[in-house]
């Protein structure tokens, strides 16, 4: 006769026949991502020896376990599911060396014995998600955060839940503490050793029969274990071993409901058809705070607390000082005895039974630190939350996109990392070029492994990235995985479907360019081509020339032959400067900072495309200045570039300027004017005295509400002038205020003549937003 399923028993075959015979079923219900939980499912695991461990998480992932003992096979790894038909409705299962779950798939592994999941499948969690329109993330489940549940891969809160009794919050209230998550960590997660399943199990049975669970997907996924559970058994298992989240634990001990009633709530649920496959993961990403956080704030202790054999107070600080003595900051010995002294000490006087994370902490910030908050980020960045990348081996299944940018990867000699990774690319190198070419392909297909960082020095040979691996990004590669089968084709299918206006198609063919796309430049070009001849908005003709410029030069850079490229330029800006006047004429306000932007955009990039092409623009913005009706802000700007190009001359400006802010004019068509003219470099206009005098006599001419409504206008312009450039304008104004009524020596001190100017200083540091 056997003793109630979940009751604790002896081994078989013990001396003397004094342990009552085992149960064929032992519910042990953990704290998932606990390594007290973990510790002691170890323990338990091997002095029951269950022929069948069950563990809460997807069903349909039963095929993947032949890897959790595979060499290659380091945690944190996560198990990804999608939509096959829509990949970007995804979910992950993460598991840590210190998770009950993973330990317990290890054992298994290790001894050969039969393993399953038993949550509910995929199948059905995705469909749920694809039928709310959202994904969720449901990783907040009491006790503890589940491994078993999914996390949405896009960090999408989820859904409201029914209220439900916290089994840790009230457990701790029965045990005096006004922390639940000290209660736990005092009563499981610092315990080196002990049983805690059974009355972990008893207590939280008694708060469900007080407060019955009414979640209905908790109800699903709790009659599916069960079914699981059935099956196993009729398999013929004498030893079952289930692996649950510890609410769950009372659903699946003693006598379960009938099988009619597990039925009837299983029956009718949606369902779509999924992949999986297991993905690196990261402890940063377990302590995200968004998609599936986990609920661990510090998996680098829980990692310590875990591995750690001995002693595990002294070892985390030994292990904090390397970290700080890595990054040049002084950390000894003696810090690391003191401070373990301290947390000694504090945990005593807290009456706590070892040093909990918050005494390391205190006593780390106090001592290792010296009381600096940035040292003790810093820690809690490298150590408490930790850097670490779990692997999976080669031979697990992927998607060919997949595998192609890691086969490819790999020969560039490119690893992928959880942290930060500075990458600085020679392009005349052919492996560097590479490198640049696959992280730009990866870019635009939404991969975003790299980042362009500025480097210094001149040239363009030079390219900045940072490298930083996110779990997330592997939701990312199955999504990309539809546009093609390898990185280029992917890509360059990819930017075939950014051919709707013409800037977009001209942004493409430069990043095609950039990513050496050869085979998609002769698709790219006929789209460019087409839309360039049809095309009749001007501000769009404009806008797609700095691409078309800027890929002028890399025939030179990257070794791409963009000889194809010069006649749809020159015919894109003829264009584009035939229609530009009487575009212009009469646009307004919102038209004419379109067409501003575009004319600046122009401007930055006409050198490059030679000596015909600069004098061409020349000569369409004289055209528009002509225009009839042409909007204050791009006249003035207009006028400027003339001027800084040497198009017309300071008299020409100095006569247009008077004209512009003559007396008889509309003040909010003079600000628009000066707007636009002051945008840009202020080195011309801070050495011109003539232009100085006209905007000074303007300033002081018009009166106080006028100046009122001018000033956003000459705010906004002077606002991205240099501090240097505003205090040079400062100096050039007192200078000005001083020749007028002295006889300057040049042995003037600085502070007199800008006492001396007090008055116009006044205005300028009104218009520059309250001083020099």
């Amino acid at each position: 006769m056997t003793t109630p399923a979940g009751a604790a028993g002896g081994r078989p075959g013990d001396p003397g026949g004094a342990a009552p015979p085992a149960p064929p079923v032992r519910v042990l219900g953990v704290r998932h991502h606990g390594p007290g939980s973990a510790r002691a499912l170890a323990a338990a695991l091997e002095d029951y020896r269950p022929d069948c461990v069950l563990v809460e998480g997807p069903a349909d992932a039963d095929d993947l376990l032949t890897w959790v003992g595979a060499p290659g096979m380091e945690p944190p790894v996560a198990l990804l599911a999608w939509k096959t038909d829509e990949p970007s409705v995804a979910s992950f299962w993460p598991l840590a060396v210190f998770s009950p779950e993973w330990q317990a798939l290890r054992w298994a592994a290790a001894h050969g014995v039969e393993a399953h999941f038993m949550d509910l499948p995929s199948r059905h969690v995705l469909a749920e998600q694809a039928e709310e329109g959202e994904k969720k993330d449901d990783g907040a489940e009491s006790p503890g955060p589940a491994a078993g549940e999914p996390a949405a891969a896009d960090g999408a809160p989820a859904p409201a839940a029914p209220p439900r009794t916290d089994p840790v919050a009230e457990l701790a209230r029965l045990a005096g503490y006004a922390d639940p998550e000290a209660w736990w960590e005092d009563a499981v997660e610092l315990r080196l050793d002990g049983d805690p399943f059974e009355p972990l199990a008893e207590a939280i049975g008694l708060l469900r029969e007080t407060a019955p669970e009414t979640d209905e997907r908790t109800l699903r996924r709790e009659a599916h274990m069960r079914k699981v559970l059935r099956a196993a058994r009729r398999r013929g298992h004498e030893r079952i071993a289930v692996v649950c989240g510890a609410w769950h634990a009372p659903a699946l001990r003693g006598r379960p409901p009938a099988v009619k009633a597990d039925n009837a709530l299983l029956a009718g649920m949606p369902r779509v058809k999924t992949q999986l496959t297991w993905v690196p993961w990261t402890h940063q990403r377990l302590a995200a705070a968004t998609g599936y956080g986990a609920g661990v704030t510090s998996p680098g202790w829980y990692h310590h607390l875990f591995t750690a054999p001995d002693e595990p107070v002294v070892r985390w600080l030994t292990f904090v000082a390397r970290s700080l003595r890595e990054h040049d900051l002084p950390a000894s010995s003696a810090h690391v005895i003191e401070a373990a002294r301290l947390a000694e000490a504090l945990a005593a006087l807290r009456g706590r039974p070892m040093p909990g994370l918050d005494e390391v902490g205190e006593a780390t910030w106090s001592v290792l630190c010296e009381g600096s908050t940035a040292r003790a980020e810093l820690v809690t960045r490298e150590v408490v939350v930790g850097q670490t990348l779990g692997a999976v081996p080669d031979g697990v299944p992927m998607v060919p996109l997949d595998a192609d940018m890691r086969a490819t990867a790999k020969r560039l000699r490119l690893a992928f990392s959880a942290s930060a990774r500075s990458l600085v690319l020679d392009l005349r190198k052919p492996t560097d070029l590479a490198r640049s070419h696959l992280l730009r392909r990866l870019a635009i297909v939404g991969v975003d492994w790299g980042s362009p960082r500025q480097v210094s020095g001149t040239g363009t040979f030079k390219e900045g990235w940072e490298l930083v691996w996110r779990p997330e990004l592997a939701v990312d590669v199955v999504a990309a995985a539809s546009w093609g089968t390898t990185v280029a084709s992917a890509a360059g299918h990819a930017l075939m479907e950014r051919t709707d206006t013409l800037p977009a198609v001209t942004g493409a063919v430069e990043e095609a360019l950039d990513a050496g796309l050869t085979d998609a430049l002769p698709g790219l070009l006929r789209a460019l081509d087409e839309r360039a001849a049809g095309e009749s908005d001007i501000t769009h003709l404009l806008a797609s020339i700095p691409a078309l410029a800027r890929t002028q030069r890399y025939g030179d850079v990257r070794a791409t032959d963009t000889a194809g490229l010069a006649a749809v330029t020159r015919a894109v800006l003829a264009r584009a400067c035939a229609g530009l006047p009487a575009a212009a004429g009469g646009a307004g306000r919102e038209a004419a900072e379109a067409l501003r932007r575009a004319v600046d955009g122009v401007q930055d990039v006409i050198a490059l495309l030679g000596e015909e092409a600069e004098e061409r623009w020349r000569e369409c913005l004289l055209a528009t200045l002509r225009a009839r009706a042409l909007p204050g802000l791009l006249a003035g700007r207009i006028t400027r570039i003339l001027l800084d190009g040497e198009g017309l001359t300071p008299e020409d400006v100095a006569g247009r300027m008077s004209r512009t802010l003559s007396p008889g004019s509309d003040p909010a068509d003079q600000a628009a004017w000066v707007e636009g003219f002051l945008a840009g470099d202020a080195l011309l206009i801070i050495e011109d005295r003539r232009i100085l005098r006209l905007l000074d006599e303007w300033v002081r001419r018009i009166d106080d509400r006028a100046f009122v409504d001018a000033l956003p206008s000459l705010r906004r312009a002077l606002g991205s002038w240099s501090k240097a450039s505003r205090r040079a304008l400062a100096r050039r104004l007192a200078q000005g205020e001083q020749a007028d009524t002295t006889d300057p020596t040049g042995d003037d001190e600085e502070e007199e003549m800008l006492a001396f100017a007090a008055p116009v200083l006044a205005t300028v540091g009104t218009i520059l937003g309250g001083g020099r």
